[in-house]
């Protein structure tokens, strides 16, 4: 059984269903999405489609909340505010995939799986989060929940102590794959991995969904399907 970590899908449908075909996942494995499913690429509801299919054969899946989630979410209270955030961060590419004219228009089944997500997951040693976590204060870092869902910047406050022989494993920053690359080479030392390659981005060393594979301590980098429209 593996344990296997991808995050920061995008609407990139094709791509995901790409780097699990060359995963070859298995029902014994586990899958840890790391939030981020929704906005900017141009197949939002088949990605949520996919997942939900995946559940119903038994894949054993584990799906964590990002800020994009967060931002549909808060786009339902209607304030022009919140409406207006969501729609220009990606939101309009996820509202054309379903063929929404607003939030409201999304059929409650999605709706509800968003709102059910939680904004970390564990399995030993390893804590699977979107964003990171805030070390600055005393309190248990797991209740800052807007820090897992934002927080960039964020490994110099890092609390070894605290963090003891465990990993965080996190995406929101997208960063070239040279970077997360090195990064992965200081694992054991740093013991945090950022696997957010931007998929949806054509910057350079950008443009590929990144998949850990933590059980046999691989990364797997898949280039952005050519179906999968950059929409932003």
């Amino acid at each position: 059984m593996r344990k296997i970590a991808i995050s920061d899908i995008h609407g990139c449908c094709f791509t995901f269903q790409s780097i699990l075909d060359r995963l070859g996942l298995t029902k014994q494995d586990e899958l840890f999405l790391l939030g981020d499913f929704v906005d900017r690429g141009a197949h939002t509801k088949q990605v949520f489609d996919h997942i939900f299919d995946l559940q119903e054969q038994g894949f054993n899946l584990h799906c964590l909340r990002g800020n994009h989630e967060q931002m549909l979410l808060d786009a339902l209270f209607y304030t022009h505010i919140e409406v207006k955030r969501f729609e220009t961060n990606g939101g309009r590419a996820t509202l054309d995939s379903f063929k929404a004219n607003g939030v409201m228009d999304i059929p409650r089944v999605y709706i509800d799986f968003i709102n059910e997500l939680p904004f970390y997951n564990f399995a030993d040693p390893y804590i699977f989060v979107h964003g990171g976590l805030d070390f600055r204060y005393q309190e248990d870092p797991f209740k800052r929940e807007q820090a897992m869902l934002w927080m960039r910047n964020w490994y110099e406050n890092t609390d070894y102590t605290w963090l003891a022989d465990r990993y965080i494993i996190h995406g929101h920053t997208p960063v070239p794959r040279l970077a997360i690359e090195k990064q992965w080479d200081t694992f054991e030392t740093l013991r945090i991995a950022n696997i957010d390659n931007g998929c949806v981005y054509d910057q350079e060393g950008m443009g590929n969904m990144c998949a850990l594979d933590l059980t046999n301590r691989k990364i797997f980098f898949e280039p952005r399907h050519r179906l999968d429209r950059r929409l932003l």
